[in-house]
């Protein structure tokens, strides 16, 4: 039987939180041996936000070498940089005008967006759900390995797959959501009823995936939990409940049984122990990292190859899709 495919795509928008790699990256080195991967680095939906080109070039480069740090293996994978391939920018607009107004205006990333970049609410920002759903339908995805709060993109690329599906015969597959059960949505640290998230700007709320170990252990010392004074999993310890996840996760362990582990121990000692448990796990990719940067002739080497295998696949959906809406073929 042939691989199921399965397409991520990451922003190289800032630096990587323990959430991204806890609930996405980390989980995509598990899926190498499984499926056919696609990951993506999306400097297009960068674009949303005015983007420094210095920077951007940067932090593409770092997003790459990251993937790789984190054990994404370019013989297993496909690891490419999204404006490498023209299809996407050249079949959003095909199926934007299969993509109906109102269901762009309710898409909460845009709100949250919109808040937060209120002198700069440009089209792209509004219509970027387009290219992300091509992202996904060029390479016939059947799993999407996204967060919790990702699934309305994937309810709104399969709407519109099924729209042109209908319309046109059956050209696309389908995607669903994969969804990991444990370390899928890591909070932040200071208030963790929100999510961790790179573009929060309390830097005590977030563990960089670069952070050093003495930064690591201080920003678990000054993280948020409460009066109670048990660690335990409860619906009112949300503090707790993100740090025994953290563990969990880090320890490969279920969190019943790091409640059970830390039973009568206090919180300072729980929060070192967290703390140590990220650390363990972050050496190694740090390691890896900076041994990555300092070859760009790699790098380049896993990018240009990245970019003729994603376009091999995605040109040939992209032809199927030019074919049945009526456009004349070149040659």
């Amino acid at each position: 039987m042939e691989k199921k495919i399965i397409f991520s795509g990451i922003q190289p928008s800032g630096k990587l939180t323990l959430g991204n790699y806890l609930g996405a990256v980390r989980n995509w080195n598990n899926l190498q041996e499984e499926y056919n991967c696609f990951y993506c680095i999306v400097d297009m939906h960068a674009m949303t936000q005015y983007q420094e080109p210095k920077d951007l070039r940067k932090q593409t480069m770092e997003a790459l070498a990251m993937l790789l740090a984190c054990g994404l293996d370019p013989d297993k994978n496909t690891l490419f940089i999204q404006s490498h391939v023209p299809a996407h920018a050249e079949a959003a607009w095909v199926m934007s005008c299969m993509t109906y107004f109102g269901e762009l205006s309710r898409m909460t990333q845009f709100k949250d967006k919109s808040a937060k970049q209120s002198e700069n609410i440009n089209a792209g920002l509004f219509t970027y759900p387009v290219l992300m759903a091509v992202d996904i339908l060029l390479y016939q995805t059947h799993l999407v390995p996204v967060g919790s709060d990702q699934k309305q993109h994937i309810e709104l690329t399969r709407d519109v797959a099924e729209r042109f599906n209908n319309r046109y015969s059956e050209t696309f597959v389908i995607p669903e959501p994969y969804i990991a059960k444990v370390g899928a949505k890591i909070m932040s640290l200071q208030e963790p009823e929100k999510k961790m998230s790179k573009s929060d700007e309390n830097e005590n709320a977030n563990i960089y995936l670069l952070d050093p170990p003495e930064v690591i252990r201080k920003k678990f010392k000054r993280a948020v939990t409460d009066s109670i004074g048990i660690v335990q999993i409860a619906d009112d310890q949300p503090g707790i409940r993100n740090l025994i996840s953290i563990y969990s996760v880090c320890k490969n362990m279920t969190e019943e049984e790091v409640a059970k582990a830390f039973e009568g121990k206090g919180y300072g000692d729980f929060k070192s122990a967290v703390a140590e448990a990220v650390i363990e796990v972050l050496s190694p990719v740090q390691e890896k990292f900076h041994a990555l940067m300092s070859d760009k002739e790699y790098l380049e080497k896993v990018y240009q190859e990245g970019a003729l295998k994603a376009e091999n696949v995605a040109r040939k959906t992209l032809r199927k899709i030019y074919k049945k809406v009526g456009f004349i073929p070149r040659s």
